[in-house]
């Protein structure tokens, strides 16, 4: 584990020790309530401000120095966050005392009961420099749990304050005693910050104190003082955390598997997909090892899958590498189309999901947003008219049966393993039975929205994204699907748009709005009833 500089280790020392002193004042005061009490508090504000500023410029120094490991920056990050909160404790220590000076019937403060909480707190700050020196997580629990003691103390105040405001002509008095055991009950906010950030030198990277808790309990044959190593994998745009473990178990045993918690709902569909996969399809999707849920979180413990993300693939590996991945990847759609295709008509509804994004859209590109514009006899629809127009088309054009889709087809959602020339897929939550269209559109244009600028590099993105669409042509072919291209026209369209919300780089957007608008146009132009003859331009589409 990395070490603290000498400097920013004695400094957070007598950080840790000037807080100490504030809350022994503030234990003081609440003894023995009166001005002097509180000023021998509130005067020391400069000192813990002081201490707390040297700790953080001593750590923007380190991490502003040319070669930092990834240990030392995460180190130093965490460093600077305790010593914000061991200020932000000497602030809300102050607040406390000032609202509590306010109270001129010292009765109605309740003092006698902030006597446990300052000593939870004092308790909980000499833990937390031996946590950080030992990577010891059992304590930096230990700390995080201060909150909940706090917050269980926190309602017996409030209880017997509101209570006595039904009863009491002394509302100002009352209202300030709400006010201090507020600011008291915020000491448990900061002292769980504090665990988090000790967790997350410990972990390797940042982690909630909740994320950790479900963690370790994903975790039940883990030695209880072993922490286990994340490394961050991905963070998906619906706010779930990606990462990979390492711990090691009972008898010492490696465990590696990936951890992914989120929200409780997505959870369960990713739960869900992933069981649906194995009876539909054995062998793609990982095998789950632990599902836990706590309040509305939940998280899955899943089978680490050894190889490359496509994404990976096109970015930074050899043609050859390539070659044989996508060769897997075509026999894997083409069997997974083929075995699960049912006689059930299938409608992929692409310009309602479209409708749906737009404003997402045009919050974060605005001047996409236009309105019809008439050039001499000439009228150019607005951008949400020809949406309309090409839902009111796709309504008629349903797939004539459908297959079972990944749902969020993105080139970092396909693995191949080149040891076992085997494909598998990851994240899951949206697979269901669809028009396969779904998948080949969502995969062909995740391939043109990654912000890659290097010419041989484009070119290779375009080819990965065109070759897949040879796959599904020559499957649609062979299953008579001969409105393919027109509805795959349809689906580039939503995701050539809908992915622009994603992309921040203003002329990159543009050029995939314009595709998104060209496609629309060009489907709408197809005369009714000729579907079946539209020609997709897709190399044109997919070359800068």
């Amino acid at each position: 584990m990395a070490k603290l500089p000498r400097s920013i280790d004695e400094n957070l020392h007598f950080l840790c020790a000037e807080i100490d002193g504030q809350l022994s004042g503030l234990q003081g005061y609440f003894r023995e309530p009166g001005q002097a009490a509180a000023q021998k508090v509130l005067l020391r504000a400069g000192y813990s401000y002081n201490l707390a500023a040297k700790v953080n410029n001593a750590s923007t120094q380190g991490l502003s120095r040319k070669k930092v490991s990834h240990e030392d920056q995460n180190l130093l990050r965490n460093v600077e966050l305790i010593a914000r909160n061991l200020d932000l404790i000497s602030r809300l220590a102050r607040r406390s005392l000032t609202h509590a000076e306010n109270v001129t019937r010292k009765e109605y403060l309740r003092p006698e009961a902030y006597a446990k909480i300052t000593t939870q707190v004092r308790n909980s700050l000499k833990l937390i420099q031996p946590a950080l020196a030992r990577s010891d997580s059992k304590s930096a629990v230990r700390i995080g749990q201060t909150r909940e003691k706090l917050d269980d103390l926190y309602d017996r105040v409030f209880r017997t304050l509101t209570a006595d405001m039904r009863k009491s002509k002394h509302s100002a008095d009352l209202a300030n005693s709400l006010l201090v055991a507020n600011e008291m009950r915020r000491l448990g906010d900061a002292m769980q910050s504090i665990s988090k950030a000790i967790l997350s030198v410990n972990i390797g990277q940042s982690v909630q104190f909740e994320r950790y808790f479900t963690l370790k309990s994903l975790l039940p044959d883990a030695k209880e003082d072993d922490a286990p190593e994340l490394e961050p994998l991905a963070e998906t745009r619906s706010g779930s955390a990606i990462s990979s473990v390492r711990s090691r178990d009972a008898s010492g045993e490696p465990v590696s598997a990936v951890f992914k918690g989120g929200e409780l709902q997505k959870v369960r569909e990713e739960r869900a997909g992933v069981k649906s996969w194995h009876s539909i399809y054995p062998g793609l999707a990982p095998k789950i090892l632990s599902y836990r849920k706590r309040g509305q979180s939940a998280a899955l413990l899943i089978e680490h899958l050894p190889g490359y993300t496509f994404e990976q693939l096109v970015l930074n590996e050899k043609n050859g590498l390539l070659a044989e991945a996508q060769k897997s990847l075509a026999k894997t759609l083409r069997d997974v189309w083929g075995s699960t295709r049912m006689e059930e008509a299938a409608e992929m509804s692409s310009m309602r999901q479209l409708a749906r994004r737009l404003p997402e859209v045009y919050r974060v590109h605005p001047e996409f947003k236009s309105e019809p514009q008439q050039l001499g006899s000439l009228t150019l629809p607005g951008f949400d008219e020809l949406v309309h127009a090409a839902a009111e088309r796709e309504e008629q054009l349903k797939a004539a049966f459908s297959v079972y889709i990944h749902g969020d087809f993105n080139l970092d959602n396909v693995i191949y393993d080149p040891a076992e020339k085997k494909i598998h897929f990851i994240d899951l939550h949206r697979s269901r039975y669809m028009d396969y269209v779904q998948d080949v559109s969502v995969f062909m244009v995740s391939n043109y929205r990654l912000q890659i600028q290097d010419t041989p590099v484009r070119r290779r993105l375009a080819r990965v994204a065109c070759d897949l669409q040879d796959v599904a042509a020559k499957f649609a072919k062979s299953q008579k699907d001969r409105t393919y291209e027109y509805r795959l026209a349809l689906g580039l369209a939503r995701s050539f748009a809908t992915s622009t919300r994603f992309v921040f780089d203003k002329s990159h957007a543009r050029r995939m709005f314009i595709r998104a608008r060209f496609l629309l146009e060009l489907a709408l132009k197809c005369p009714e009833g000729r579907e079946a003859r539209f020609k997709l331009p897709s190399r044109e589409l997919f070359i800068d």
